[in-house]
């Protein structure tokens, strides 16, 4: 069962909830999401961050409106690790080869640490991807958060202790 957006909370509760989800993550994946989140509202501050804590992924997208499909980038994370998701990744140039997944529309690339992110051919994708954009971001105010949906069954967000 999933909940309803929630427009109408506070920022504050927000960001209980947020945090909350982010703790479910290994000490050191949950502190890559966060590093990620900041790096990400930086290079967008006025995009609508889409908070998901779905089944398989929890996911933040950086969207220039409250619909998904005006998604930028996310921030994917599952047990196995960080990632960033670009949504039209397959329209973008990557000539470092970087992105990875063969889909018709999303590309990926792994985020061991925030090093990586902050990398110039990683943050060339980013601005690609940011000027791309089917709607563009508004050019000043802030962004705002909106917790889209929970799921009730989730994937554990830990490594197993008899994973290899």
């Amino acid at each position: 069962m999933k909940s309803s957006p929630m427009t109408t909370a506070s920022d504050s509760n927000i960001e209980k909830r947020l945090a909350e989800f982010i703790d479910k993550f290994e000490p050191a994946s949950a502190e890559l999401i966060r590093q990620c989140r900041v790096e990400l509202r930086k290079l967008m501050p006025t995009a609508i961050e889409l908070v998901y804590d779905n089944y398989n992924f929890f996911v933040i997208g950086y969207c220039t409106t409250p619909r998904a499909s005006d998604c930028i980038v996310s921030i994917a994370a599952a047990a196995n690790g960080v990632g960033i998701s670009f949504y039209q990744g397959a329209t973008l140039a990557d000539p470092d080869r970087l992105l990875q997944g063969g889909g018709k529309q999303n590309r990926f690339i792994r985020v061991p640490s925030i090093k990586a992110l902050r990398s110039p051919e990683v943050l060339a994708l980013i601005n690609a991807a940011i000027a791309q954009a089917k709607i563009p971001l508004p050019i000043e105010g802030t962004g705002s958060t909106v917790i889209q949906s929970v799921s009730s069954k989730q994937r554990p967000r830990r490594k197993s202790e008899n994973a290899n």
